[in-house]
Parts: C-alpha cells; sequence; structure tokens
C-alpha cells in the first residue's frame, strides 16, 4: 500500500511540518467486501476512501436499513468518531474490495488540541470533503421519504 498522500485531495498543498505532524496518524488499511463497522458500534476511527466505494446505512427503529449514500475516493466516512458520539450512529459496508485510511478519533482531537493550527487546516479539508455529500444524502432520503407517503 505504497502511495503518497500528498496526492490526496484532503493533503494537497499542507506545509511539510503540516504533513509531519498529520501523516503518522493516518494508517492504510484493506477492507474487504462487507461491513466495516454496525450501527452502534463503538466510534474509533474516522475513515478516507482511498480506491473503491463504501455505502453508508442507517437502520430506522421500525424498519430495513436503508442506504443513505455511497462514499467513493476522497471521500470521508466514520464522522462520530470525532463528533463526540461513543458509537457510530449510521454502518458502512464496503461494496467492494476498498483501500482507506483511517485515524483514530483520539487521535484526531489530541492533534487538534496540542497543534491548533494544523488541525483546523485538516478539520476544515474534512469538513470541505464531506458537505456536498451531506447535502446529495439530504436529497436522497427526501426522495426515499416522498416515494414512501406517494405509495401509500
Amino acid at each position: 500500500m505504497n502511495f503518497d498522500i500528498k496526492n490526496l485531495p484532503i493533503f494537497r498543498n499542507l506545509s511539510e511540518s503540516d504533513l509531519k505532524l498529520i501523516k503518522p496518524l493516518f494508517d492504510p488499511c484493506a477492507c474487504h467486501e462487507g461491513h466495516i463497522f454496525e450501527q452502534g458500534d463503538p466510534a474509533i476511527h474516522l475513515y478516507l476512501v482511498i480506491k473503491g466505494s463504501v455505502d453508508i446505512l442507517y437502520k430506522p427503529y421500525d424498519g430495513p436499513s436503508i442506504i443513505i449514500t455511497s462514499v467513493k475516493e476522497g471521500d470521508i466516512f466514520g464522522w462520530s468518531a470525532i463528533a463526540g458520539n461513543t458509537v457510530y450512529t449510521s454502518g458502512a459496508v464496503c461494496t467492494e474490495d476498498c483501500l482507506v485510511m483511517r485515524i483514530l478519533g483520539s487521535n484526531l482531537r489530541e492533534l487538534c488540541a496540542q497543534h491548533p493550527k494544523s488541525g483546523a487546516i485538516l478539520l476544515d479539508r474534512l469538513a470541505e470533503s464531506v458537505s456536498a455529500r451531506w447535502q446529495d444524502a439530504h436529497a436522497q432520503v427526501r426522495d426515499i421519504l416522498t416515494q414512501g407517503v406517494s405509495d401509500s
């Protein structure tokens, strides 16, 4: 799994000093087809998709799991690990073998506390990478609910 993180959009144009702080915190990880984590599992890692695709599932209490969104290369998932949640609020499933990088939520929080400037830059980049996906997810959920209402 040799690749240069400088080529990933989230790390592009970071200073060498920022990269020195951030790079060791991310671990490359191969995820095979199937569940990465389930809704309700302890929220430990934040993930960045390098290669492949991951479906994000939400299981309402009164129905089957629904696919909220699909996460593609360069996208982030597992936000619960840094959002203050103790468990993941949704599940993640590989639709194919994937390569991801992951960071412990506790390590990211520690980076932000010890190196606020570097932490802020990384958090801004992470937020930018997910903002468009949330808009897409909102539209998908609205479409699912609209279809459910019109079917009844």
